[in-house]
């Protein structure tokens, strides 16, 4: 486990910042972390129920806590704080960051949903 030895969140609170002992950084958005929260609320209880998140593209981050030695808390600017942020999940997030946004992009696109709040995605079949 690759532990951070310092984190920041960005003035617009919309950045999480982890710097490691060896010299690596790993940037996150506020909506990144918000769309694959390991909360039970968006990953749901087993494989298949996850709950696709939508319309989180201004989502700031309001707070960080410590959870243990392991883990950080996040709160979010729409109340979501449900969910523990072990530093193994986070570099994971780091390390897969390309394949997990894509495949969100593409899910949204399928379901129709969009990353902006309030709005809704017309498709046009002709």
């Amino acid at each position: 486990m690759l532990t951070p030895q310092t984190l920041r969140i960005n003035s617009v609170k919309d950045t999480l910042i982890l710097e490691y002992p060896n010299g690596s950084e790993h940037q996150f958005s506020a909506e990144y972390l918000r769309v694959f929260s390991p909360s039970a609320e968006v990953r749901g209880h087993g494989k298949g129920q996850e709950i696709l998140q939508h319309g989180k593209r201004h989502v700031l981050i309001s707070s960080v806590e410590k959870a243990g030695n392991y883990a950080i808390q996040i709160t979010f600017s729409d109340s979501h704080n449900t969910g523990i942020y072990s530093w193994d999940y986070l570099y994971k997030l780091a390390d897969d960051y390309t394949n997990n946004w894509i495949d969100y992009l593409s899910r949204l696109h399928q379901a129709g949903k969009s990353r902006d709040t309030d709005t809704q995605v017309v498709k046009i079949i002709g």
